[in-house]
């Protein structure tokens, strides 16, 4: 990881200089930076208290659909997706994020 990091520090140096970044960084696409974004949040929902997939989901996942409770939620697809962001986001947490710096090819787990 040490090119990567030197990378990252030659892009944060130009950066605080004002100068343009390096041609070779990379940058996430739109929808890459959505869904970083989507992670990031739902980690810091999660952060501290105790929060339930069904909340997660109707803040974040999916803020302007009603969302069922009960046997309704636990059969749906909802909940699902739902979970598998969950443990998308603990799992860039947990150093996910450095395959992500280090640009790796392919999805990350």
């Amino acid at each position: 990881m040490t090119g990567t990091r030197l990378r990252a520090v030659q892009d944060l140096d130009r950066w605080l200089r004002g100068a343009a970044p390096s041609p070779s960084a990379a940058s996430p696409t739109f929808y890459q930076a959505q869904r970083l974004d989507l992670l990031l949040a739902i980690l810091d929902l999660r952060e501290g208290a105790r929060v339930t997939s069904h909340e997660v989901a109707c803040r974040l996942v999916y803020p302007r659909m009603t969302i069922g409770r009960g046997a309704a939620w636990k059969a749906s697809p909802e909940r699902r997706r739902t979970q598998r962001l969950i443990r998308e986001a603990e799992s860039l947490a947990a150093g996910g994020y450095r395959a992500l710096l280090a640009g790796m090819p392919g999805r990350q787990k």
